[in-house]
């Protein structure tokens, strides 16, 4: 049985883990496209500035999310699920 909740454990990470990429991927080429719209229509501002910065902001937020590092990594998750497990009993 803890196999299986490992495994499921695992599973939910790696489509994280993908949907971060699938995000990064799609950031990179959509702000791309702008940047040579931008450079084509010749406005005089830089106006691909703005989707580029607060886009890039929610992607920082989803791989803080996706790459939990210090105190909420894996070992903090375990001993957060065996707490409310024990309170349930």
């Amino acid at each position: 049985m803890e196999k299986d909740e490992k495994y499921l454990r695992a599973k939910k990470r790696v489509e994280n883990l993908k949907a971060f990429y699938i995000h990064l991927i799609v950031y990179i080429l959509v702000n791309a496209m702008l940047l040579v719209m931008n450079l084509i229509s010749d406005t005089g501002n830089w106006w691909f500035l703005y989707p580029l910065t607060g886009w890039g902001i929610g992607l920082i937020v989803h791989g803080v999310s996706t790459f939990t590092f210090g105190i909420f990594g894996a070992e903090w998750e375990e001993r957060k699920i065996k707490k409310y497990m024990d309170k349930d009993r």
